[in-house]
């Protein structure tokens, strides 16, 4: 969470009457995205179904912060689709275009990154270019920073609008646990000496399969492998080594590993409930977000490994036959504006990483990030320098698979 599958999420919730509602009205011309005005004036009116992960409330506030601006400053509805999985949103579109349902989409603008956005583009799921069409495009420096153009180690092309940035932070309880452990092989043995005191997210979870990817980075010795298709590699020999940690790691964690928390913010709670007093997020701010809201001690501290932590950059694309591309653009636009990058990166919001180059913005832009002085929960300014790059996707998918034939025991 980077994801943002965020990064990578059950049960669409969605009614069948939006399907049926999107055959009923007369299909809208398809925008040409660098034709910003007439995108603008299409735009006007028409409802956009944004379908998001909403298995976070912190996310969810800011998206209702969104659906407002949205509605005040360019007339667009915007409707939250909350997803438990973004697989089932993939599983949609591909089940209209089998249909045939090639222009009366259900779904408008979607949460995505990784093996879905794989996936979506293998299967020509995707309408575009368009994300350097968008004005706002150009606050993120693509040229400077590749990472915005870039998914999993696959070009975007401009298939996908950045969103946000994500890196695993890990936190602990500064007064059960003085010196926390820096890689893995300390982790396992922190596990050993504190019992039932720290635990990942089920697989495929999004926040626990990238712990298993992180993991395999520092464990194996073939890690070039991990950025070429998985087809290209042995497997078996390159992961040898992350189960043979797993299988020492497991009977220490929460509940023996016999269970495994259901979520990124499932581990929070538990670290509230004084259950864990060692645990880890996708978003860099989220132990002092939550301090800051007395979900977590005043005692909280966040930091990074020694090594580097796992981070990438979180998306939104347009379905293909979404019936609302037009009013899909302006909202990514505005999700690319530096109010909005600023208001979600805001501790007081989300605390979500912006992908805007802050450097290249004008002075009134700049100042809009400035959120005074650091909270002592927060990690220093420096500490996400060293950013380990996401593998191909399709190590994503064989992980997960891998994991569940192993442990997949709830």
């Amino acid at each position: 969470m980077t994801i943002h599958r965020n990064p990578l999420r059950g049960t669409l919730t969605t009614s069948i009457t939006t399907t049926l509602l999107a055959f009923a009205f007369p299909v809208m011309a398809t925008p040409e995205p660098s034709d910003w005005q007439s995108v603008v004036a299409q735009a006007e009116g028409q409802t956009v179904y944004w379908n998001a992960w909403g298995g976070d409330a912190r996310t969810n506030r800011y998206i209702d912060w969104v659906v407002q601006q949205m509605q005040a400053q360019y007339s667009v509805n915007v409707e939250h689709v909350k997803l438990d999985d973004t697989g089932s949103a993939v599983a949609r579109v591909l089940g209209e275009k089998q249909a045939g349902n090639d222009n009366g989409g259900s779904i408008d603008l979607i949460w995505i990154n990784g093996e879905n956005f794989a996936a979506m583009r293998e299967s020509d799921l995707l309408f575009g270019p368009f994300a350097e069409s968008l004005p706002n495009f150009a606050l993120t420096n693509a040229a400077g920073n590749p990472e915005v153009v870039t998914d999993f180690t696959l070009p975007t092309e401009g298939y996908e609008s950045p969103w946000g940035k994500a890196q695993i932070t890990f936190y602990y309880d500064s007064a059960q646990t003085e010196t926390p452990p820096q890689d893995m092989q300390a982790l396992l043995d922190w596990a050993e000496a504190n019992p039932g005191q720290f635990s990942y997210p089920r697989i495929p979870d999004f926040t626990g399969s990238t712990f298993l990817k992180q993991a395999l980075i520092e464990l194996t010795e073939q890690d070039e492998a991990l950025y070429q298709p998985i087809a290209e590699s042995d497997f078996e020999s390159v992961t040898a080594p992350l189960w043979a940690y797993l299988d020492e790691l497991h009977p220490h964690l929460w509940r023996s590993g016999r269970s495994f928390p259901d979520s990124g913010p499932n581990l929070r709670m538990l670290m509230s409930d004084g259950e864990l007093s060692l645990a880890f997020s996708f978003y860099p701010t989220d132990a002092a977000v939550a301090v800051m809201e007395y979900e977590l001690p005043d005692s909280v501290r966040s930091y990074v490994l020694e090594g580097g932590t796992l981070g990438n950059v979180h998306f939104v694309a347009i379905p293909y036959n979404s019936p609302n591309k037009a009013g899909a653009m302006v909202l990514a636009n505005f999700l690319l504006s530096p109010e909005a990058q600023a208001q979600k990166q805001s501790l007081t919001m989300w605390g979500d990483r912006s992908v805007l180059d802050i450097g290249h913005l004008d002075a009134d832009a700049q100042a809009l990030f400035e959120q005074g002085d650091r909270h002592p929960s927060e990690l220093p300014a420096d500490a996400l320098a060293n950013t380990l790059p996401e593998p191909h996707p399709s190590w994503m998918t064989a992980l997960q698979e891998a994991w569940l034939e192993r442990y997949g025991v709830n």
